[in-house]
């Protein structure tokens, strides 16, 4: 864990500075929270993408994750980072998303089935969710409930061909054969559990169900 000890600081002032980011277009910008958001959102994934190149022990990134999960449960209790927190909704997600973070980085070490138990659900979640929230809120067709969360047949169809695109592109750079067109019966499958799963949750907790039927999808369908 000392040999991670550089890249875990150059990982935390990549974190505060999309942090600031987020707070600059807020603050001074007038950008809207639910924009800003998902900036946050989106860039924390894409930062979270070289966890597995430069973080070798899952207890750096557990560090990292419950820094991070602290620094948002204070900025709740004295009403700071509202960049991310100003929203008309309840929602757990901010706290949930370092959660997830560190169950993908573990789940790939504890399975050792290779880095695409990181990548893609991550990526999945870091891409496919905040595409069909916009895409949702924007043109809100189709509204429907599931298990008491309220969604749009526009906003799942956005995810479901997000995550479709995200597993194909996944699985030819990381060269899983299994997961190339030619199993499109799985990838459609994996796909729509996925969708399934953003659907039926409410409140943020998509940021965790999103990477676990993910990976619960990958272990089952490509053993």
């Amino acid at each position: 864990m000392k040999n991670d000890l550089g890249s875990m600081l150059l990982l935390g002032t990549l974190f505060l500075l999309l942090f600031g980011l987020a707070e600059l277009l807020y603050q001074q910008f007038k950008v809207k929270a639910e924009f800003t958001r998902k900036l946050v959102h989106v860039g924390t994934g894409i930062i979270c993408m070289s966890f597995p190149i430069l973080i070798s022990s899952h207890w750096s990134v557990f560090i990292l994750c419950g820094l991070f999960t602290l620094i948002l449960l204070l900025s709740i209790k004295f009403n700071l980072l509202n960049s991310i927190h100003a929203i008309d909704r309840k929602s757990v997600g901010s706290l949930a998303y370092p959660a997830a973070v560190y169950l993908c980085f573990l789940a790939q070490i504890l399975l050792d089935k290779g880095s695409i138990f990181y990548y893609l659900p991550l990526l999945t979640l870091a891409i496919c969710d905040p595409m069909a929230a916009l895409s949702g809120k924007k043109w809100p067709y189709g509204s429907y409930r599931l298990f008491g969360a309220r969604k749009t047949l526009l906003g799942s169809a956005v995810f479901f061909v997000c995550a479709l695109i995200t597993v194909v592109l996944i699985g030819h750079y990381m060269q899983e054969p299994s997961l190339h067109m030619s199993e499109i019966t799985m990838i459609c499958t994996l796909a729509l559990v996925v969708t399934i799963a953003e659907a039926c949750s409410k409140d943020g907790y998509d940021n965790i169900s999103i990477p676990v039927s993910s990976m619960l999808s990958l272990y089952i369908l490509f053993p």
